[in-house]
């Protein structure tokens, strides 16, 4: 007998989409987006965002019943052994009903398992061949739908069903969408208008031009401290379903484990085609070309990784800092900073001069007593102050929630008893930029303000971090305004 190579598990989702309305009290909530929801031009829910009403808009058929289900794909991978010297990657695959009120969405009854990918390894590009049942089992809900009995108005009904967008990390999203998130271009939305240069000492892409998404008449843009003016103007918008459809067409892609699946994730190419590794099956769906919005960023886990580069370098961690030997050397390469550049010694050992936002052990000390002092509810965050060496200076195991509320709560607080304004001004910007965005109600007008301070903070923060310090995931925090703008508030 044949041993398969893998054995996905799939729980058929029709069945579970006919659960939701046996109860009265539940079918009555599924149609609480059309019903009781106020519409006053504040975004809470996801029906009041313009990605929804553009979607109800093109499928006016669809839209007009409100039993209709709208869903949204969320995908990770996990450790299911809990010890973290194991490198075991399962990935389940869960589907969350939009049509629910804000206080039931995301109740974990709400969460609909639909696949569970095995180990050890993640998917990766083959991540399609997992999701063949589900896609096959939406395109059917579009186009024929389910007999469904709505035990609230007591009549059968053809229940359809559409997935909105997904959401996922990162590398989650370059699986999911088939885009090189490791390569020069790494951000989906700027593409091939990605300002970025590779530190030779580094080895890895900075992304810091920021100025370009500056208004025209900044004065940041002309500053003598660049090595050159800025006079791009960019937008944030993202590319278009058909010109995606365009770029994907000739992608041949063989999964498994033929070498074809498996592009060069570190390719320094700068042809937008060739970012794209394969084209995504979601654009089987009839309606997926024509979403405002394909694959939503996870805003936790890189306020994680700006907050791990924030603390790592202030504090001057060996293992996470973004300012060491080689970044001041790729400093002198650059022709930038030139006050930073390392020095040789006559035992010829580099001397790297002090920063603006270097810290003296006491410094130091201060930060963490300021925010080990802190303390919140259990369901925000585990206890911090369990993360803290104070004697080494360090901060280990951070969660995501933990640095969530840090970044939100506790560090621009901590930050003004021991750095100058210089340095201290633009990483509160952040800070509020993070907590404006993850609010639960949201107005286009301060999101779009947000969105301006923030840039100009990063460019602030240029002339003061060295390149290293501006990786994809710092570069990535311009984007989450035009996300919940367009999509939903983070809180779901």
């Amino acid at each position: 007998m044949k041993i398969p190579a893998k054995v996905s598990l799939y729980f058929p989702l029709k069945p579970r989409l006919q659960r939701l309305f046996m109860s009265p009290k539940k079918s009555e909530n599924m149609q609480w987006h059309s019903r009781k929801r106020v519409s006053d031009g504040v975004l809470r829910h996801p029906a009041d965002s313009q990605a929804w009403k553009v979607f109800d808009e093109r499928f006016p058929a669809f839209g007009s019943d409100a039993r209709n289900v709208r869903l949204r794909l969320v995908a990770d991978g996990f450790n299911p052994f809990k010890n973290q010297s194991t490198s075991h990657s399962t990935w389940p695959i869960v589907l969350l009903p939009y049509n629910l009120p804000p206080w039931e969405s995301m109740k974990s009854y709400s969460i609909i398992l639909s696949t569970l990918v095995p180990g050890p390894k993640t998917p990766g590009n083959d991540i399609d061949v997992y999701l063949r049942p589900l896609l096959s089992e939406l395109k059917d809900l579009w186009e024929n739908g389910i007999a469904t009995y709505d035990s609230y108005n007591k009549e059968m009904f053809q229940l359809r069903a559409a997935l909105l967008w997904t959401i996922s990390d990162f590398s989650g999203l370059g699986c999911l969408s088939g885009w090189n998130t490791y390569a020069k271009n790494a951000c989906p939305t700027c593409a091939d208008q990605t300002d970025v240069v590779y530190l030779k000492h580094g080895k890895k892409w900075s992304f810091r031009g920021h100025r370009c998404f500056l208004s025209p008449n900044a004065e940041i843009r002309t500053i003598a401290s660049y090595v050159k003016p800025e006079h791009r103007e960019l937008n944030l918008t993202p590319l278009s379903g058909y010109d995606v459809v365009q770029m994907t067409q000739n992608r041949n892609v063989v999964f498994g484990k033929s070498k074809a699946s498996k592009p060069s994730v570190r390719a320094k190419t700068g042809s937008i085609e060739q970012m794209w590794r394969k084209r995504s099956i979601f654009f089987t769906l009839p309606y997926w070309e024509f979403n405002l919005i394909w694959h939503n960023l996870d805003p936790m886990h890189i306020e994680k990784n700006v907050c791990d580069n924030i603390l790592g370098t202030l504090l001057d961690d060996s293992s996470k800092s973004k300012d060491n030997v080689a970044a001041r050397r790729d400093l002198k390469i650059l022709g930038i900073m030139k006050q930073l550049w390392p020095h040789t010694r006559e035992d010829g050992n580099d001397y790297l001069p002090h920063a603006c936002y270097c810290m003296s052990k006491a410094e130091k000390k201060n930060i963490l007593f300021s925010v080990e002092r802190y303390s919140c509810s259990d369901d925000m965050s585990s206890d911090i102050s369990k993360c803290m060496d104070v004697g080494r200076c360090r901060i280990m195991g951070l969660k995501s929630h933990d640095c969530h509320v840090i970044m939100e709560q506790f560090l621009s607080i901590a930050l003004r008893r021991v750095l100058s304004k210089k340095v201290t001004a633009p990483l509160i910007i952040l800070c509020e930029y993070f907590r404006a965005v993850c609010a639960k109600s949201l107005r286009e007008d301060e999101l779009q303000k947000a969105e301006e301070r923030v840039v100009l903070a990063l460019c602030q923060l240029e002339r003061i971090f060295p390149p290293s310090f501006f990786t994809v995931m710092l570069h990535l925090v311009i984007h989450l305004a035009y996300e919940a703008r367009v999509a939903e508030p983070v809180n779901y």
